[in-house]
């Protein structure tokens, strides 16, 4: 065979082995990584589903039918269980049934209670809510896996109180989970978190995490930079994120 031909074509001939190998990848935008991330978590389950779960010793429930939603929290207190609801209309409160009437500098503070533990023993599925913004800002590789790094950001309009928050998830590059995600907030002072989730377990289709929770002091910390941080054993174990006792029903089985 003329040896010209041969370093003509035989580029043709290494592409398979390259891309078997990993040297050729296919490039996804954010939305595309996140978009396969909540169908790999549980997909359009996610819109029909009731959800229960206990977390630390407060019993929530979440209920969705295609963008109608409610988000509860049961607390037992000595003048009965308070019942915190809120939902497309806003917040509702009753103790023993009965409504009360919650004080203005009140209702932020708990409808933000509720929201935040709902969103987070709920993710991925918040990540495509319209007031969201997803870029990818790169790629990094945490104990021996690679991950897409997905960063997170809320318009005003629709992104809550805390829409200046930022978040920064770390998605396995093959699976599609998230196995790491980092967050800096500024109520109360301010401060810098680093989840490392574990545990994971499917029920009913729905896919759940809990994490171990880690920070840092350097509030100048970038997110980006606490992979690295975490790997140097770098960050403060803070406390661990546990959901229990966790039950799915799907009102209409789309899957």
């Amino acid at each position: 065979m003329n040896s010209n031909f041969i370093k003509k074509y035989s580029f043709l001939f290494l592409i398979p082995v390259f891309s078997s190998l990993g040297w050729l990848s296919i490039q996804f935008s954010a939305q595309e990584i996140v978009d396969k991330t909540i169908q790999k978590a549980g997909g359009s389950r996610y819109d029909n589903a009731i959800i229960h779960f206990t977390f630390r010793g407060k019993r929530y429930r979440s209920k969705r039918n295609e963008g109608v939603y409610q988000l509860e929290r049961f607390v037992d207190d000595p003048s009965g269980v308070i019942h915190d609801i809120v939902n497309n209309s806003g917040l509702e409160r009753t103790i023993e049934n009965c409504q009360v009437k919650i004080a203005d500098s009140l209702i932020t503070k708990i409808s933000e209670g509720v929201n935040s533990v709902h969103y987070f023993a709920n993710l991925p599925y918040g990540l495509n809510a319209p007031a969201v913004n997803k870029e990818l800002v790169g790629e990094s590789t945490i104990n021996g896996s690679q991950y897409y790094k997905i960063k997170v950001t809320f318009d005003q309009e629709g992104g809550g109180t805390d829409f200046e928050d930022e978040f920064l998830y770390w998605i396995h590059k093959q699976n599609f989970t998230i196995d790491y995600l980092a967050y800096k907030y500024a109520v109360n002072g301010g401060g810098i978190r680093f989840r490392e989730a574990y545990n994971p377990r499917v029920v009913n289709g729905i896919r759940f995490i809990d994490y171990n929770n880690y920070k840092t002091d350097n509030l100048k910390t970038p997110l980006k930079n606490l992979d690295m941080l975490f790997e140097k054993r770098k960050l403060k174990l803070l406390s661990k994120i546990e959901l229990k006792d966790i039950y799915v029903y799907v009102e209409r089985d789309c899957c």
